[in-house]
């Protein structure tokens, strides 16, 4: 994974924006309703799962390769 994507899930209200919006579909909803990430390796870290959350329950990094 070349991306690190932190979920906040106390902050998850799972209205599922993020979801919808994940180019390749790396996110999914939990059987709480909760976001979690379901394919890791294929982000490519474009953020609009973490712009359009309304709540600021996902955050998405570049991992540093040391």
């Amino acid at each position: 994974m070349q991306h690190e994507i932190t979920i906040i899930s106390e902050r998850c209200k799972g209205c599922n924006i993020c979801v919808g919006l994940c180019p390749k579909q790396v996110l999914g909803l939990d059987t709480l309703s909760k976001v979690q990430v379901l394919k890791g390796e294929d982000c490519i870290g474009c953020g609009q799962c973490e712009l359009r959350c309304p709540d600021y329950a996902i955050y998405v990094e570049k991992k540093v390769s040391k």
